[in-house]
């Protein structure tokens, strides 16, 4: 049986949702229309989607903590879809946990890839696995953290797991698979989410800063991701099969 990935679009414009349920719904998703932070919180509870389209601009509530709510209790993919282009607005949502940031007007095509994106780094795929013998460990460590790239959790020294958002999790994937080397902002995003990044794209910036909040002893002064002016990020410590 052919299940459809479902979605869902908050809006509180019903020509934005039915526009995008329409386009979606043609691209062989399941989409659930919804007006306000209450909806989506039941639908939440009930029929989870794999991947949240959000506006921020909602009246009389805060598109922002709805997004730290989704962050907090689900793991879903997150997209916020806003009319609010500030480069503010814009670090704020990527600091709630949000996997891409799309500001309006939007051309649907672009949005359907950044979707796409979105759902393939949450989406485990469906690959026969290697032979025994050739097969890449699952479970790395580094400094006495260790990263479970299977089953996607990362535990820090004590042996107790640290909550990653999709976005944080597939960027020290990255780091930590490439250790000792020096990985630009552009292949950082690229390997991340897929596509290349403006001269003034500084998302990766602000998910190593995440980062580091969460790994580093003293946030301040890096010593596990630290930063090469002018080149980008290197993964300092060691890293060797758990």
């Amino acid at each position: 049986m052919n299940i459809k990935t479902h979605l869902a679009v908050l809006d509180d414009e019903a020509d934005i949702t039915q526009l995008l349920a329409t386009y979606l719904g043609s691209q062989g998703y399941r989409i659930s229309q919804l007006h306000s932070g209450k909806e989506l919180m039941e639908l939440m509870a009930r029929d989870a989607p794999a991947l949240v389209l959000l506006d921020l601009g909602l009246p009389g509530e805060d598109g922002f903590s709805i997004a730290r709510a989704l962050r907090e209790h689900w793991h879903c993919g997150l997209v916020i879809v806003t009319g609010r282009g500030d480069a503010v607005d814009k670090v704020v949502g990527l600091e709630v946990g949000a996997d891409d940031y799309v500001t309006k007007p939007f051309d649907l095509r672009e949005l359907l890839a950044r979707v796409k994106a979105v759902l393939r780094r949450i989406t485990p795929p469906a690959v026969a696995p290697a032979p025994a013998q050739t097969a890449a460990p699952s479970t790395l460590r580094f400094a006495q953290w260790q990263l479970d790239t299977d089953a996607r959790r990362l535990l820090d020294p004590k042996g107790d797991e640290v909550a990653l958002t999709t976005g944080e999790f597939d960027l020290l994937t990255t780091l930590v698979t490439h250790p000792g080397r020096v990985l630009s902002r552009d292949f950082l995003l690229t390997a991340t989410r897929g596509r290349d990044g403006g001269p003034f794209d500084r998302t990766i910036d602000v998910q190593i800063g995440r980062l580091r909040k969460k790994v580093e002893a003293d946030p301040d002064n890096p010593q596990i991701i630290k930063s090469v002016r002018g080149a980008g990020y290197i993964l300092v410590p060691r890293v060797e099969a758990a």
